[in-house]
């Protein structure tokens, strides 16, 4: 009896003490494991890597790990600590008995070099190429991002030119010139709020031979602002508000008619509205753009002359007439190729008692820096006009251009 007791017991203790050791030899190697880890997160910190720097000082939202915000407090309070680059880490020659660099001999500077941001991403591949190695000494400067960006389009250009008899500011077949500028000033803070500014100019003189009244009439007359302020919503989408204007420069004409169809501020069109924007662009810019949906709008239009009040759906003895509605913009340029581009700007307006459709399209042949040609489509409907006898109100323009050009 007493061997059978003796026996149970030590087997008991037996099967407790492989347990136990069992447990000392988990613990053991989870120790291990574990100083390990922090002398290889310790030895991280001791290497310089100027990818932390870069990625601290980028104006995305791209937030440091626990790890890297450590690096980074090393770095600028103990660079004595430093033993290492990166580069020598990745480096075939690296030799672990590189000491750190004579502190007295490095030239350090509070002023610290920050990645340009200008084209909205930060090109952290050229990070390391501009960290110095350790003894160098090296003037470091601030780049400011560029909020503001400046762009612009600018013909000189021929043309042949043909306008539909019921056209509402008149006009008539002929050769002419035309001046044409587009100059945009663009405002993006890097982070939510975007602000585009856009500005046309287009003049264009005709003369013809068959004409025995006027001696110089207009083909192409054109004063338009659009200006947008934008906060994102979510990636590509903007909360918009939108503001466009245009007028005119000169008096409008048609062949041997002394009668001023339109003018400088006859017809004056004002158009806000307050929707959502959403931005377009592909890879390589092949397509890039902006369309607008703004469920409430604005629209003012204004006639100073007189006469000329009932032709724009103005009550007479009346200068303006005001309503609201909904809109629908769009500004597409598309560009397959390097001497081809397709600009199309399309405008849609309705107060749901009166409907507007204006589409601008511009084919552009490039044929040198300076020489290009451009074919312009333009239809146009507004049930608000004075029908001319019988025609319908759709309206067509179009001309074919040749001429110097210039963009920035």
């Amino acid at each position: 009896m007493l061997y059978n007791y003796t026996h149970t017991y030590l087997n008991k203790n037996i099967i407790f003490m492989r347990l136990y050791f069992s447990f000392v030899a988990f613990m053991t190697f989870f120790c291990l494991t574990s100083a390990k880890a922090q002398s290889d997160t310790l030895f991280s910190l001791m290497n310089y890597n100027p990818q932390i720097i870069a990625k601290a000082l980028t104006l995305d939202s791209t937030e440091l790990t626990l790890t890297e915000r450590t690096a980074l407090r090393t770095y600028l309070s103990h660079p004595e600590l430093i033993t290492r680059t990166i580069r020598d880490k990745h480096s075939n020659s690296h030799n672990d008995s590189i000491l750190a660099p004579d502190i007295e001999d490095v030239t350090l500077s509070p002023v610290v070099a920050l990645i340009n941001t200008d084209k909205g991403d930060s090109d952290k591949s050229n990070a390391e190429s501009i960290m110095p190695l350790p003894g160098e000494n090296v003037e470091m400067v601030v780049t400011k991002p560029k909020f503001w960006t400046v762009k612009g389009d600018y013909y000189l250009q021929f043309m042949q030119n043909y306008v539909s008899s019921n056209w509402y500011k008149g006009g008539s077949n002929s050769y002419s010139m035309m001046g044409n500028t587009t100059m945009e000033f663009n405002f993006d803070n890097k982070e939510k709020i975007k602000w585009d500014n856009k500005v046309e100019l287009r003049l264009g003189f005709q003369t013809n031979e068959s004409d025995t009244v006027n001696k110089f009439r207009t083909s192409e007359d054109l004063i338009r602002y659009t200006s947008k302020f934008g906060i994102q919503a979510h990636k590509q989408w903007y909360y918009t508000l939108q503001l466009i204007a245009s007028t005119q420069f000169a008096k409008g004409l048609k062949n041997n008619d002394k009668k001023v169809y339109s003018d400088f501020m006859s017809p004056f069109t004002m158009n806000v509205s307050l929707g959502m924007d959403y931005t377009i662009k592909t890879k390589n810019d092949v397509l890039t753009g902006t369309l607008h949906f703004a469920p409430i709008a604005f629209d003012l239009k204004y006639v100073d002359r007189r006469e000329l009040v009932t032709s724009y759906g103005i009550d007479e003895g009346k200068h303006s007439k005001t309503d609201f509605g909904s809109e629908f913009t769009a500004n597409i340029e598309w560009k397959p190729i390097d001497f081809f581009k397709w600009k199309s700007y399309l405008y849609l307006y309705t107060s749901y008692h009166r409907f507007e459709f204006q589409w601008e399209n511009t084919l552009t042949v490039q044929f040198s820096k300076f020489l290009s040609a451009n074919i312009y489509l333009y239809p146009r409907f507004d049930d608000n006009t004075k029908r001319v006898d019988d025609m319908s109100y759709w309206q067509f323009k179009e001309y074919l251009s040749v001429g110097f050009s210039y963009s920035l």
